[in-house]
């Protein structure tokens, strides 16, 4: 739950989803009691919040959906939508619904130096658990989806080796930390990219590199060099996906967002192979504290659609 104003952040509450020991996710109806168990909580602490500043609600944003696409459904995103149609409702405030990722790609503009107020023109690269995709933005609510992965998601790449490594899920925070002891160039993991075939999309692979990744633990690698091969791995892949994305487009600028853009390691590689392919080219990424899933890009919609109306 987010609380913004004119001025920038009001109040940015998260409780985070809680999964068991040695699973690699949540079952939609354990995601939809957490969410229901968890919110109230988080609208009370952003509702007192605003009486004490003296603040109005002049708008209500909730993530409505995961894409801004006919058949996008995930049964979680009931669960926001539904408190916010009621908070709208009880407070005499306009309701206004935005999609996950549109959500994802107004913080990170916000948090990043690109800046909110930038209305289109750039891709967006979307790294999670659950999505790993490029995207050409042209406002704030026109977002093409250029390509991505064709298997794994780059989150669910991490957590599957950080699990089997004995890494609490997810497993970004603690493989990042584990792969800082690693030798760089020690375990060297394959990269396949799929350039255009014909059919407008772009394309990445992550299971085989997985698979691959598994292997070196058979074999008896050392599990940090590994971690830091699984991170080097999907930032090559993601930066190879990205020039093909900017050449395609003729675009210039980057933003990165989502839960594993937020890894230095990531990063790093991301800046000296996109850099280096396509000089012309920069990126932007967002705070990693905004980098995860948030709800400030949906209070950021909300105001800047009350505002413009």
């Amino acid at each position: 739950m987010a609380l913004v104003d004119g001025g920038g952040l009001v109040y940015d509450g998260r409780t985070p989803l809680e999964v068991s020991p040695g699973a690699i996710g949540l079952r939609q109806s354990d995601a939809v009691f957490q969410h229901v168990r968890n919110t109230p909580g988080l609208i009370e602490a952003a509702l007192r919040i605003a009486r004490q500043r003296g603040l109005r609600i002049a708008a209500v944003g909730a993530s409505a959906w995961p894409r801004r696409t006919e058949g996008s459904y995930m049964p979680v995103f009931l669960t926001g939508s539904g408190f916010g149609r009621a908070m709208s409702a009880s407070l005499g405030a306009p309701y206004i619904e935005v999609s996950h990722q549109e959500g994802h790609i107004a913080a990170a503009s916000w948090s990043s130096d690109l800046g909110i107020a930038r209305r289109g023109g750039f891709l967006a690269l979307h790294l999670s658990g659950g999505t790993t995709e490029l995207l050409a933005v042209h406002d704030r609510t026109s977002v093409e989806l250029l390509g991505g992965t064709e298997d794994l998601n780059a989150g669910q790449f991490v957590d599957r080796v950080g699990v089997r490594l004995g890494i609490p899920f997810p497993a970004g925070p603690g493989l990042e930390l584990l792969a800082a002891g690693g030798e760089l160039g020690a375990v060297r993991l394959p990269v396949a990219v799929a350039r255009d075939r014909g059919r407008g999309s772009l394309g990445i692979s992550l299971s085989g590199p997985c698979s691959a990744a598994m292997r070196e633990l058979d074999a008896g690698r050392r599990p940090a060099d590994v971690a830091l091969g699984v991170l080097e791995c999907i930032g090559r892949s993601v930066a190879a996906l990205c020039v093909d994305g900017l050449r395609a487009t003729g675009l210039c600028e980057v933003l990165a967002s989502g839960g594993v853009a937020s890894n230095s390691v990531i990063r790093e590689v991301m800046r000296d192979e996109v850099t280096c392919m396509v000089p012309r080219s920069s990126l932007h990424f967002a705070a990693p504290e905004h980098s995860r899933d948030n709800a400030v890009g949906a209070a950021l919609l909300a105001l800047m659609t009350h505002v413009d109306d």
